[in-house]
């Protein structure tokens, strides 16, 4: 497996420490707009393991914006992945690019949704991900396979709801994805500051679009920006946080594959952070389309939300400051294999104080990143096999939650999941 990793930034550069600890794959070529925050990771890989390890990894200037670009680029290192590690804008450019390329894709973000025209909160417009399922029948022509959505929310929470249908329940009520975290982040006094855990530009496209619930009845319908909030028991000394409806992709996924009565996605942002995306909203400052900007070199456009993203620490940076737990989830209620009604949580936690100590990664971007790392490998060791455009509801769930849980001695990556009966 020759794997070009597009992007190196926080997500992108957990990507490579974590795959640098494995062995199923021949080069890794880190990609990015700017070659040099490639060639930081890299350094980093060398500096912690030594000049054997490195030497399967190379580096790239790219631009994911350019299809054609990426496809050459794939194609220059004979290239047979191509891992997306960027913002979901850059989706279609390097989707492309890989089939172009003759390169089977991987993504943790789907394609952008657009709200429906004219009743935004009630029906749903684009929805995340059409434009590549549309697609999925070239992929199938030519043999490749495109897996969506492999990431921690997407990815491991649509692991869950594979496992959860196979092996835990006769008949699924609900699959409810469940975010919650207790993270603190801290300026050089100690103060807790306003400072997100992942892309901000991501963030603001989640959260302000109209969240989608998919029910059997109904089918996919929206509802307004943080609707039926509820207050979320989260485990390993998290505890209890508010969670609302959230745009995610978990949502357009598992109904294809999944058989359930009801799918949502709720996320744990808090008051705060409600409050600031409501005045982005209402100031114009999430718009991505630019806007005229007079500055002392004279007049510039510029996008509202990149200002935003750009005036906010930088994501992959702020794990020194950062203290506590993230935790991703699935909430699933039905009938179980008993026969009785059942509800469990089924979950994976991230601690930063340890992630940090051993990949100098905050928890968020980390635990995003060892996802697909675990797919690539039983897709590179043939376990995982398909073409199209698939989700990982697709995909047999037991190889990858031992794969993800088994001890490094023992060749897994040592990361447990957890499994609460939430019913007595």
């Amino acid at each position: 497996m020759r794997i070009l990793l597009v992007g190196a930034g926080g997500v992108g550069d957990a990507i490579a420490k974590i795959a640098a600890r494995r062995d199923f794959f021949e080069l890794i070529v880190v990609s990015d707009y700017e070659e040099g925050r490639a060639t930081r990771t890299v350094d980093w890989i060398r500096a912690k393991h030594g000049d054997d390890v490195a030497g399967r990894f190379a580096t790239a200037q790219i631009d994911a914006s350019d299809p054609d670009v990426v496809a050459s680029v794939a194609r220059e290192h004979l290239a047979t992945h191509v891992m997306n590690a960027v913002e979901p804008k850059f989706v279609p450019s390097i989707f492309a690019g890989a089939l172009a390329a003759g390169a089977d894709y991987v993504d943790m973000a789907m394609s952008l949704s657009e709200p429906h025209p004219t009743d935004p909160h009630a029906q749903t417009g684009v929805k995340l991900g059409d434009d590549q399922f549309a697609q999925a029948g070239d992929w199938q022509a030519a043999g490749r396979l495109a897996l969506v959505g492999m990431g921690v929310e997407p990815g491991l929470s649509d692991v869950f709801a594979r496992y959860a249908a196979d092996h835990l329940f006769e008949l699924v009520d609900e699959l409810g994805v469940r975010d919650g975290a207790n993270l603190v982040v801290t300026d050089d006094d100690g103060n807790e500051i306003f400072a997100p855990s992942f892309s901000i530009w991501t963030t603001i496209e989640e959260c302000l679009n109209p969240p989608v619930v998919w029910e059997k009845d109904a089918g996919w319908f929206t509802t307004p920006p943080f609707s039926e909030p509820e207050v979320f028991e989260f485990p390993e000394g998290i505890g209890p946080v508010e969670c609302v409806n959230v745009e995610h992709e978990e949502v357009l996924l598992m109904p294809r594959w999944v058989d359930a009565r009801r799918v949502t996605f709720k996320y744990g942002l808090g008051e705060e952070f409600i409050n600031v995306l409501r005045v982005l909203h209402l100031l114009g400052l999430d718009s991505t389309t630019p806007i005229r900007v007079r500055s002392q070199n004279g007049p510039v456009e510029v996008a509202p939300r990149d200002v935003v993203a750009a005036a906010l620490p930088d994501p992959a940076t702020i794990g020194p400051r950062m203290t506590g737990k993230t935790c991703a989830g699935l909430w699933v209620t039905g009938i179980g294999t008993h026969g009785r009604p059942r509800e469990v949580y089924l979950y994976h936690v991230a601690d930063n104080a340890w992630t940090m100590a051993e990949y100098e990664s905050q928890c968020v971007v980390w635990q995003t990143a060892l996802n697909p790392v675990v797919a690539l490998e039983l897709l590179a060791t043939g376990v995982w096999t398909g073409s199209g455009v698939l989700g990982p509801e697709a995909f047999d769930a037991v190889p990858f939650l031992d794969l993800m849980a088994r001890p490094e001695p023992d060749g897994g990556y040592g990361q447990p999941w957890g499994m609460e009966d939430r019913l007595a």
